[in-house]
């Protein structure tokens, strides 16, 4: 993400239905936008809908950068010793890397 004028920007969107997911994300976005769309208080809605938030978005991370994914999924799962620590903290750096470089230029 990048600021400008105090605003984050990104390529994808806040909002669920504002651009298209990897087709095989297309499941959990549309529960997620009917998550939305079925609950209006915002605060039962980030309760209701959290599992599906968190699904999506772990699917869109798979779905762009699946190696880096992976390896922050598996090195950060539990806290460990220093040298698991280093690399959890590695591969977090590799995956926002990866993630930077596939979004849209300003």
């Amino acid at each position: 993400m990048s600021q400008r004028g105090g605003k984050p920007k990104s390529s994808w969107s806040a909002s669920p239905s504002s651009s298209p997911a990897p087709a095989k994300c297309d499941a959990l976005q549309r529960a997620l936008i009917e998550c939305h769309h079925r609950i209006h208080d915002e605060l039962q809605r980030s309760i209701a809908c959290r599992h599906l938030n968190r699904s999506l978005a772990e699917c869109l991370l798979s779905a762009s950068c699946p190696e880096e994914a992976e390896a922050v999924r598996s090195l950060c799962s539990s806290s460990g010793t220093s040298l698991k620590r280093s690399q959890c903290r590695d591969a977090q750096l590799s995956l926002s890397v990866c993630l930077a470089s596939r979004q849209e230029p300003d």
